[in-house]
């Protein structure tokens, strides 16, 4: 699957999500310092955020110093849910319940470890089908008028 994954800053963590995915079989799809340019988090976050939209991406990473920020501005995309994640069972839940489809990392408080088993639970579970969790997620969608 091809992954959108932006940071606004390289660093160690950044560098283990991609490692990860390329790992995994994905095909990273890098914005900012990663794909050898630069940009603020809330660019390079809005950025991955239009891939996994437009469906360029299946799901997406943002990463900046907390991950609040990032989770802010790829949640500006129409289409995009994404999850400030600070373990495995969140981000599980985050897919299951609210069918997640950008994870969102701090820089600061995620080790690499703890980030690549954070992202293998998030692509790897699957979106709920119960029909509470389906309703809710219908209701965040945009609506005319």
């Amino acid at each position: 699957m091809r992954v959108a994954i932006a940071t606004d800053e390289d660093g160690t963590l950044p560098r283990a999500i991609m490692a990860a995915l390329r790992g995994r079989g994905d095909e990273p799809v890098p914005f900012g310092p990663l794909a050898g340019g630069a940009g603020e988090w809330a660019e390079v976050s809005a950025a991955a955020g239009r891939a996994v939209a437009s469906g360029d991406a299946g799901a997406g990473v943002v990463i900046c110093w907390t991950g609040t920020g990032a989770s802010i501005a790829a949640n500006k995309v129409p289409g995009v849910r994404a999850a400030l994640c600070a373990d495995a069972d969140t981000a599980r839940m985050a897919r299951r319940y609210n069918h997640a489809n950008v994870l969102a990392l701090s820089m600061r408080s995620t080790s690499e470890a703890l980030g690549e088993e954070i992202l293998a639970a998030f692509l790897d579970s699957p979106y709920g089908d119960d029909a509470f969790d389906v309703r809710n997620v219908a209701a965040l969608e945009p609506r005319p008028g």
